[in-house]
């Protein structure tokens, strides 16, 4: 589809297309009200809980005040819809703001001022140095007599190196007064949000030019959010207004990550539901059987001998209502909340702040800080993620003679020096290209000083390197290049650009020298882009021994080539590519074939070596990480030899003989598949030896084992800790991310630039790196943090506290519902199962809602070890990815706490204050401080690190309790008059409170003491010693468990048994599979084995791909 844009006419498009009015609202005033509450009710369990609100309105059936489950369910929406109004009153400010900025247009041939929201498709928008670009416009004209302009475009993009936006040749040179004045029509692609491409055609009408097509790019267009730099003037007609704005088209709400965490507390929400129904059908029964039977020998019962059709459903309902606390009306506000309070924790980290930039760390995504603690794999680029992406040109090859090799610096190769000196043929044609065969911008200053304005860091370093050997670059004047050598000047005219993309791996351009007309083809790329490209006849050899050479330092390796172009061969060529240029449907395909035909037949002169150092603390995050069992996966669009010396030096993996790289490559499916076959073969049988296995694979190979292979690849994916993709495409990262994800991992995907954005998009958990080449990786990532080294306290502390604390409160949410809805089930045991409640409206809401929840709040500052502790033992990390704070175990263990607790409360209460000693006020008040009591004490016991805020949560929310219940004792029309009083002034009551504190403490702590005595898990063993002060040696051993791949990988024809490569998992004491080790005396701790993968009993199968 394509859209037609009127340049100038004033009224013909406004009603075609939108105004510029901005607006990221999600709600109007008047469907806030509806929306939100269908948004809200559109969860299973906010239905639940309206669903039993409702049925409470039933006065026959309602056991309590309805206002015991209205209040708190109120309260809750409430607080929902309060964030969701303040966001969004938030976002109605920002749109406010950026709609009634004002600017400048043409209207009638007269510059005037208007509000942005009021620029409509086809006006024409004059902007000024500094300003604010406030749609898409096409360029026009600008003060720069050559038609350049420069844009900053970090809001855009991220990155803020100035960028060359250039006038479309044919409005090149038109005066700006005719600018007011111009007529003509734009040709363009409908809105969509790829800021990278914009393929157009300009026709301008007579008097201009006679219908001469005009073809455009992204780099005749100045998107909305930029800002014009270092240019007076520029105007631009509007393409895109609004929202339909490339950057407008871009925003939307990502799809929301389901955690691991948020995943078994639904499942656990599900069974207490089943547990629930199931109780309610056979108290129901057992009510009616009893109201059918019993309740007719009593004489104060006062049944009627026939009722309603309806009748058999009453009881039943009433215990469901009764029943309906088990599931907690608080967990989703709490949990939401708690999540919001560890994504500022990270925010707030002084540690995570880097130090160079200043930039700190940020959590965008504020729903998943736990799963950082359950990562299992890690999938990283390279350049900018793992290194500096400080490019650095250290060596290089030119006609065969190798430069720097001796001081690992050419620019202090004498010999090199001399050629230049000499002005050697070669060695001026290989700086040449290094000079201007780029998009460089050189920027002069007052002092003379010139300096560099680069999109890429290699080409930075390139244009650096040449100036620093005498090939300077001074000027870019519109499609003149200026160059100097020596003190003499040399001026190139560029004739076209064929610009870098990731198929082509190459980029070129066609200049014609000014003094001789010679017209000359310049081109720089990867070897495999350049060298097959070689004229018939020269011998390369010594050019790929020279990538082979540089690749095993580490060194980045580009290869530049030239050749001369006939003019009828340059015409000829020169025909296609602006025919192709011009094409609005699939340009970029046509533009590559068009290249095609001029980039071959080169004279290879050379290879450049740039160093990219590793960032500080790369290979001691990996190794940390790697002890705690996550695996790393490298995935990098450089060569093969250059990505394993990385890996190597980053300890990614280890050299021979402990280590073992396995090679998969092929350009074929037979070689692919002999290649796979022998990779899986030797796997399998190095499973029974601790060696750290990795495979390396190219772009190539992969994409034929994931297109023929994949189950292979899967397997593969399982059996190995360590792999090195090479020359791999974007979409491929992402698919590779998707492989794990398919085998049930959690996984973590890191990168800074804008190729890894899709990577992470699709991991688990997306994390992007505040770098070199801009923030579209951190803007896209749920966490961005400014070096990798950062990564290590982002997972071990960040994610693992957060996974123990949400554990904790997510059970401990359960635990305080159902000991208060035990209590109710047996109180009906002796009220005749009539589903009536112990407890009144009024204790039920403070229950629910203030007493239990304020404590539990305060468990996000609760801290089982010291941070320093978790980090010199990263092997904790395991009880994390296992999930053994939060599973069914762990929770019936809490679900028999609650039945204990309920069993102790009722009995001691009843039998101390029922029997007609007291009235049943007492009696449900009695059971209640109980409860509180009891839950104070549970608090207590479950804190690790108190702080001041946590005593005044818990202590004082029990000073709170009496107080608030003095209060309404106090009160002559409340049903708990004067009862509190008498409760406190009685001696019983206070022993009551203690019997039920010994009685339901007294085990709990025995068993504490017990396991931590005698069957002490690691963490126990790691919190005695911080409290005895002494250091920790080791930490036990780690069994050996297998996982096993439930499905033949087909096509493959191996037979060999499928286990897991050799892991290491630490002994979990308390996991009721793990085998026991004593500690023997003079070594009372073993070391952990630094392998990875959770434990046999929590493996899962291999999705189906």
């Amino acid at each position: 589809m394509k859209r037609y844009v009127y340049i100038n006419e004033d009224e013909s498009s406004h009603d075609l297309y939108r105004d510029n009015r901005i607006s990221n609202r999600k709600y109007t005033t008047l469907n806030f009200l509806p929306k939100n509450l269908l948004e809200q009710f559109s969860r299973f369990m906010n239905q639940y809980f309206l669903l039993i609100a409702c049925l409470q309105l039933w006065p026959l059936i309602t056991p309590v005040n309805p206002a015991s489950t209205w209040g708190p369910l109120i309260f809750i929406f409430a607080v929902s819809a309060t964030k969701e109004a303040w966001d969004d009153y938030n976002r109605y400010l920002s749109d406010k703001k950026a709609n009634e900025k004002r600017v400048w247009i043409v209207w009638n041939g007269i510059k005037k001022q208007i509000k942005a929201q009021d620029i409509h498709v086809g006006n024409i928008v004059w902007l000024r140095e500094n300003d604010e670009v406030p749609c898409d416009l096409v360029l026009l004209g600008t003060s720069d007599p050559q038609g350049l302009c420069y844009v900053e475009t970090s809001a855009l993009d991220g990155e803020t190196d100035l960028k060359t936006r250039v006038v479309p040749s044919a409005c090149m040179g038109i005066d700006s007064e005719l600018l007011h004045k111009i007529k003509g029509v734009i040709e363009c692609p409908n809105p969509d949000k790829d800021i990278r491409r914009f393929d157009a055609n300009l026709r301008l009408f007579p008097p201009f030019i006679d219908n001469d097509v005009c073809p455009l790019t992204i780099k005749n267009t100045i998107l909305q959010t930029c800002y014009l730099r270092n240019t007076e003037w520029a105007c631009g007609v509007a393409v895109y207004t609004g929202n339909e704005t490339k950057l407008g088209m871009s925003r939307g709400i990502p799809e929301p990550k389901l955690t691991a965490m948020d995943a078994m507390i639904d499942k656990l929400t599900g069974a207490i539901f089943i547990f629930q129904i199931v109780v309610v059908m056979v108290l129901g029964v057992a009510g009616n059987v009893w109201k059918d039977t019993e309740s007719r020998k009593i004489w104060y019962v006062e049944y009627p001998n026939e009722g309603p059709w309806y009748e058999l459903l009453i009881i039943p309902l009433r215990f469901e209502l009764l029943c309906s606390i088990m599931i907690p009306i608080s967990i989703k506000v709490s949990l939401d909340l708690v999540k919001s309070l560890y994504a500022k924790f990270i925010d707030w980290d002084q540690k995570m702040i880097d130090d160079e930039t200043g930039t700190a760390s940020h959590a965008a995504n504020t729903a998943i800080s736990e799963d950082l603690g359950q990562v299992e794999y890690i999938l990283t680029d390279k350049t900018g993620t793992l290194t500096e992406n400080k490019m650095i040109f250290r060596r290089c090859c030119i006609n065969g003679v190798f430069y720097g090799n001796d001081s690992g610096d050419a620019f202090k190769d004498v010999e090199l020096l001399n050629a230049i000196e000499a002005g050697s043929t070669d060695v001026i044609r290989f700086l040449t290209i290094m000079a201007i065969c780029n998009t460089v911008i050189p920027v002069q200053s007052k002092s003379g000083a010139i300096s560099y304005k680069a999109q890429s860091q290699d080409e930075d370093a390139l244009v650096h390197a040449a100036a620093k050997l005498h090939m300077v670059f001074v000027n870019r004047n519109s499609n003149i290049l200026e160059i100097k050598f020596n003190s003499s000047s040399i001026q190139y005219e560029l004739l076209e650009t064929l610009e870098f993309t990731s198929d082509r791996k190459r980029m070129s351009v066609v200049v014609k020298d000014c003094r001789s007309g010679k017209i000359f083809l310049l081109s720089k790329g990867a070897d495999e882009a350049i060298l097959p490209y070689a004229f018939a006849g020269q011998q390369t050899r010594a050019f790929v021994e020279a990538v082979d050479q540089y690749a095993q330092m580490g060194l980045r390796t580009l290869c530049l080539a030239w050749r001369e172009l006939m003019p009828d061969e340059y015409r000829e060529w020169s025909l296609s590519f602006k025919e192709a240029n011009s094409s609005l449907e699939d340009r970029e395909w046509k533009l590559a074939e068009v290249c095609q035909r001029i980039e071959r037949d080169l004279e290879v002169l050379g290879v450049t070596a740039i160093e990219d150092r590793l960032q500080d603390g790369v290979p001691e995050t990996i190794e940390t990480l790697r002890k705690a069992g996550i695996n790393f996966w490298m995935l990098t669009g450089d060569k093969q030899n250059t990505a394993i010396q990385i890996a190597l030096l980053c300890n990614f993996i280890s050299p021979e003989p402990k280590g073992q790289l396995l090679l998969i490559n092929g350009k074929t499916k037979d070689e692919v598949y002999r290649s796979l076959e022998r990779v899986l073969l030797t796997m399998r049988i190095t499973t029974s030896e601790p060696k750290d296995v990795a495979f390396v694979v190219d772009g190539w190979a992969l994409e034929i084992a994931l297109t023929h292979y994949r189950k292979a690849v899967t397997e593969l994916a399982i059996l190995s800790r360590t792999a090195i993709c090479c020359r791999v495409t974007p979409s491929q990262k992402a698919q590779l991310v998707q492989l794990l994800k398919s085998c049930d991992y959690r996984t973590l995907a890191i990168g800074d630039g804008g190729n890894d954005v899709r990577m992470i998009q699709q991991a688990d958990i997306g994390v992007g790196i505040s770098g070199r080449e801009g923030l579209q990786a951190a803007r896209a990532a749920d966490y961005s943090i400014g070096k990798f080294r950062f990564l290590k306290r982002l997972i071990l502390v960040h994610g693992r506290y957060s996974y123990n604390r949400t554990a904790f409160l997510s059970q401990y949410s359960f635990y305080k519902s159902l000991v208060i809805c035990f209590i109710q089930i047996f109180f009906s045991f002796i009220s005749g199962v009539s589903g009536t409640s112990l407890f009144n409206s009024v204790s039920l809401m403070a229950y629910n809602v203030f007493y239990t929840s304020i404590p539990v709040l305060v468990s996000v500052l609760d801290k089982d070890l010291s941070e320093e502790t978790v980090m010199q033992h990263p092997q904790i990390l395991f009880y994390c990815q296992a999930g053994r704070l939060l599973n069914p175990s762990t929770f019936a263990g809490w679900f028999g706490r609650s039945l204990f607790h309920a069993v102790v409360v009722f009995i001691i209460s009843i039998h101390a204050y029922a029997y007609e000693k007291s009235e049943m006020e007492e009696v449900s008040l009695v059971a209640l401080s109980g409860c509180i009591w009891l839950q104070a004490f549970v608090m207590t016991l479950e804190t690790n690190s108190f702080t001041i805020l946590q005593h005044l949560a818990i202590w004082g929310n029990l000073a709170a309790f009496y107080i608030i219940n003095w209060i309404f004792s106090a009160i002559p029309s409340s049903a708990m008059y004067t009862i509190m009083f008498r409760l406190c002034r009685d001696p019983s009551y206070w022993i009551t409170i203690f019997l039920i504190i010994a009685a339901g403490m007294g085990p709990i702590l025995a068993l504490k003491y017990f396991r931590f005595t005698y069957r002490p898990s690691k963490i126990n063993t790691l919190q005695q010693a911080e409290r005895l002060g002494g250091p920790i040696l080791s930490l036990g051993s780690i069994e050996p468990q297998p996982r096993s791949i439930e499905r033949d990988v087909a096509p493959l024809s191996i037979t060999q048994p499928k286990m897991r490569n050799p892991v290491y998992e630490p002994l979990l004491s308390d996991s009721p599979n793990s085998t026991r080790r004593s500690f023997g005396p003079g070594t009372p701790f073993d070391f952990f084995q630094p392998q990875s993968r959770l434990s046999a009993s929590y493996s899962r199968n291999c999705k189906d791909n």
